[in-house]
């Protein structure tokens, strides 16, 4: 446990100590972090992940030694440097040289080790020509592409950043995300908050949810962005059908849903691209005469990615399973609802929107850009090779 024991803080405990007795004995103490346990590994990169407020900043600020727990304690082996607020210690009466020099310190570079990367900081944030202007001068993009530079070029063992891949324009975005994989890919340990989860995905070994104060789920980072992002869409449809209870219960109703082929501990996660049995289990009360079913796929924006269904077909009082068999898969990763429906004719007995979702956890083989990024996860293999060339 870490005990602050300076004559500030001391006095600060002395000032609060009486006046909580005025307080009265109805305060409640509210815990940014409460019992969390975490464990990085040297050369890996963790993501931390969840909704604003749950506590990654202030994880990252105790790791900082910003914060200090009030209870627990955190251990960090090797140089630790932060990136948690770009353009901490800009002046705005001093030029881009004076910054450079001032952030450069203030997080941690020595002025031999900020000359011996000034070139390569000026040339990342391609302000050249202003270099020498007050940075209350330079428009916020200006301000930002320098701050980030200082930042990016430090050296540390343990990095933890803070959502500051989401600065300036999107070439410069780019240019932010391809320095953060060559940090990654050096053997630095990283720690890295972020709302951008497909940066999340391609970036991080290793993901670690936040929610309320506590981690909520630890493990592969397409595993637990996928389930964050389904937790997220559950949040958002709230009150869709989905209660057996509420539903028409005429001649028939869906029981369930599961992923029946491949089997596993999860049946609604999807971790292959291939092949795939999706099965619907449905209860049927009495003769549907013309019975006709409907199923449909949609992705978390509720594109239909797609959909069958058949007509017209006699079903006898029982309990059914409705399998799909699909030779592949090939979904993007992340949350996707089915929805099934149920009729005799034209009259409706069913219409369920599947819960849970169904949450695709495979690797991503797609563009490393997000706007390059398709509804199709589709795995390929490249070959470059030198043509052959015909006779004249």
């Amino acid at each position: 446990m870490v005990v602050d024991t300076g004559l500030r803080h001391a006095l600060e405990r002395w000032v609060r100590s009486p006046l909580s007795v005025f307080r009265g004995a109805g305060m409640e103490t509210f815990w940014a972090l409460k019992d969390v346990s975490l464990e990085v590994r040297q050369g890996e990169v963790l993501g931390l992940i969840g909704r604003n407020g749950a506590g990654k900043t202030t994880l990252l600020k105790i790791l900082s030694r910003i914060t200090w727990p009030t209870e627990g304690w955190a251990e960090i082996r090797g140089r630790v440097r932060s990136l948690l607020e770009v353009g901490t210690g800009f002046h705005p009466e001093l030029t881009g040289r004076e910054n450079t020099f001032l952030s450069g310190a203030i997080l941690g570079m020595s002025r031999a080790e900020i000359t011996r990367k000034f070139d390569d900081i000026v040339a990342f944030a391609e302000i050249e020509k202003f270099i020498d202007t007050p940075v209350k001068h330079y428009s916020s993009g200006m301000y930002v592409r320098l701050a980030f530079a200082v930042a990016a070029h430090l050296e540390p063992e343990v990095l933890l950043v803070d959502e500051v891949l989401a600065v300036g324009d999107i070439n410069f975005q780019k240019k932010c995300l391809g320095k953060m994989g060559e940090v990654a890919k050096g053997g630095r340990t990283v720690v890295l908050v972020s709302h951008q989860l497909n940066q999340i995905r391609r970036l991080c070994h290793r993901v670690a949810w936040v929610d309320g104060g506590a981690i909520q789920q630890t493990g592969a980072a397409h595993e637990v962005v996928s389930a964050y992002e389904s937790a997220m869409a559950r949040g958002k449809t709230n009150g869709k059908s989905g209660d057996v209870a509420q539903r028409h219960k005429t001649k028939g109703r869906f029981l369930r849903w599961e992923i029946t082929n491949p089997d596993s501990d999860n049946r609604h996660t999807l971790n292959t691209l291939g092949p795939i049995t999706v099965t619907f289990s449905v209860e049927v009360y009495d003769l549907l005469r013309k019975g006709t079913h409907g199923v449909a796929l949609f992705n978390s924006d509720r594109q239909l990615i797609w959909g069958w269904a058949f007509y017209d077909k006699p079903i006898a009082p029982g309990v059914y399973e409705f399998s799909y068999s699909f030779p592949m898969l090939p979904l993007r990763p992340g949350s996707y609802s089915w929805a099934v429906s149920l009729y005799d004719d034209l009259d409706e007995m069913d219409a369920w929107e599947c819960i849970p979702e169904l949450i695709v956890a495979t690797e991503n083989y797609q563009h490393r850009w997000d706007q390059w990024n398709g509804i199709l996860n589709i795995p390929t293999q490249f070959a470059i090779s030198e043509a052959s060339r015909s006779g004249t």
